[in-house]
């Protein structure tokens, strides 16, 4: 199930890629983990807010307590303008409400303690109820009475911060363990620096940061949930359009390769029909040389007239061979049992076959100038007829002169155990036209029906040079290419691997 885009490359070209459905999985895995992960940090920030938030507003809470309980406690001592006896009406009402202030506080869940630390003789004194209070304000009492809550941590940690916080003169709170503060505030009465109202406070507001983040999961959820089934939806579609239009591919490829094979083998026929006129007609020249030969036969030419009617007699039968089927096969052209001397084929051709036509006896000339280290080649004898005649044939027709000189040449590089045929004529040459190059990299002069010929001059113009080359390529893995000569005249040169 795959998907053809063609995204742009570097270079600003298109370039084609498959887009399968792994693919899909794949970025649909891809973008669930990514919604996971974005929804766990989100939920670790959103966390990590919270607990700063909450330990600011936990310190602020206690200090804002402990600061009201000592400013409550200063207007109460303040206010007091009357008899210092403790057992008057005023007096009670004083320490009525200094035990209220005192002990009000500790209604709160969240405060531990609360004292007033002063200072007594040369130490430190932790007071917690109102009467003490009263007495130690207004009577000067410093033998205090034992509390019954013992207050000597909290006056313990207030020695070690003495200095400071009367220097200072704020505020100070001191955090033990993250949820305990010890806040200590100065205690002012009438001006003058009396000690600190102290109050232990655990504040939590963990429950709202639990309910916060809570809330947040469940929309979290939700949404993850939204998205999933999103992805969902999107990747059942994709898949679904997916493999609809890889069956409609499917089915088009299948056609495709239908036509494809129906037009080749239409063309195999079709280069058959034409390879089998062709063929046939040189078979038609073939069988009239054979012919003359037998009505000239004397007692002294028989054993030349044998030989000569011998091989036009197996070109003919080859012939006839290559009539039963458009694709003969392969070990029928190339075989190791074939060891055709590639010299004496052309040497043959040219004597007995173009040097017998009457109209280009006088006209056209050859001359050899063949490699004796050819070695031969596994190539039917009659195959190597076929490929190389067209082309002489085309340099005594197309020359364009009123004499022709032809030159066959042959060479082999041992080195690379390659062959060559250049077959080259002094005549007018190659038509710039038919040498330019097609999107394959082949002349025109071996593409089908290119020719100098008109229609109405040749109704078969243009296949000898084409069923050369084709028949050198696919059948012999030759190569064939065609130039024209710098003086005068073209030549076409195969080159074969012997």
């Amino acid at each position: 199930m795959s998907s053809e885009a063609t995204p742009t490359g570097m270079g600003g070209q298109l370039r084609p890629y498959q887009f399968d459905l792994k693919h899909v999985t794949v970025l649909f895995i891809v973008l669930l983990i990514f919604q996971l992960v974005v929804s766990i940090l989100h939920k670790t920030s959103v966390a990590k807010f919270l607990g700063h938030t909450q330990e600011w507003y936990q310190q602020d809470s206690a200090e804002r307590l402990a600061n009201l309980t000592a400013t409550s406690l200063e207007l109460q001592l303040e206010g007091y303008r009357g008899e210092a006896d403790p057992a008057s009406r005023e007096g009670r009402r004083i320490i009525q409400g200094l035990n209220i202030i005192l002990s009000q506080q500790l209604l709160n869940q969240n405060v531990r303690e609360v004292c007033v630390i002063v200072p007594v003789n040369d130490g430190l004194a932790a007071i917690d109820d109102g009467n003490t209070l009263y007495e130690y304000m207004f009577l000067g009492r410093r033998d205090l009475p034992s509390t019954a809550i013992d207050h000597s941590a909290a006056v313990a940690l207030y020695r070690e911060h003495e200095k400071e916080f009367r220097s200072s003169e704020q505020i100070r709170a001191i955090v033990e363990g993250g949820e305990t503060f010890h806040v200590y505030v100065p205690f002012v009465l009438r001006g003058e620096f009396t000690g600190a109202v102290y109050m232990k406070n655990t504040p939590d507001f963990g429950f709202l940061s639990r309910e916060i983040i809570t809330n947040y999961d469940e929309i979290a959820l939700t949404f993850s949930a939204l998205i999933l089934f999103g992805l969902l939806a999107m990747f059942y579609v994709s898949s679904y359009t997916l493999r609809q239009r890889n069956e409609a591919q499917a089915q088009l490829f299948q056609k495709e390769k239908e036509h494809l094979a129906e037009q080749i083998h239409h063309e195999k026929e079709v280069l058959f029909t034409k390879r089998i006129y062709h063929t046939h007609h040189k078979a038609e020249k073939i069988m009239g040389f054979i012919k003359e030969d037998l009505r000239n036969l004397t007692a002294g030419t028989m054993e030349e007239v044998k030989y000569r009617v011998t091989r036009y007699s197996n070109f003919v039968a080859r012939v006839i061979y290559d009539m039963k089927w458009f694709d003969p096969p392969l070990q029928t052209i190339r075989n190791p049992i074939f060891h055709t001397d590639v010299n004496e084929v052309i040497r043959f051709l040219v004597q007995n076959v173009f040097q017998r036509i009457a109209h280009s006896r006088d006209r056209v000339k050859f001359r050899f100038d063949m490699d004796p280290a050819v070695p031969p080649v596994h190539i039917n004898e009659y195959v190597v007829w076929e490929v190389i005649e067209p082309i002489i044939q085309n340099s005594v027709e197309h020359a364009g002169a009123a004499s022709v000189l032809v030159t066959i040449t042959t060479t082999y590089d041992a080195a690379s155990r390659t062959g060559a045929i250049r077959i080259a004529d002094d005549g007018k040459g190659i038509e710039a036209w038919l040498l330019e190059r097609d999107e394959q990299g082949v002349p025109k002069i071996f593409r089908e029906q290119s020719s100098t010929k008109g229609r109405g001059e040749s109704e078969h113009a243009g296949y000898g040079c084409y069923l050369a080359y084709e028949i050198a390529r696919q059948r012999c893995g030759w190569t064939l290419d065609a130039a024209n000569l710098p003086g005068a005249g073209c030549a076409f040169t195969f080159t074969f691997t012997a």
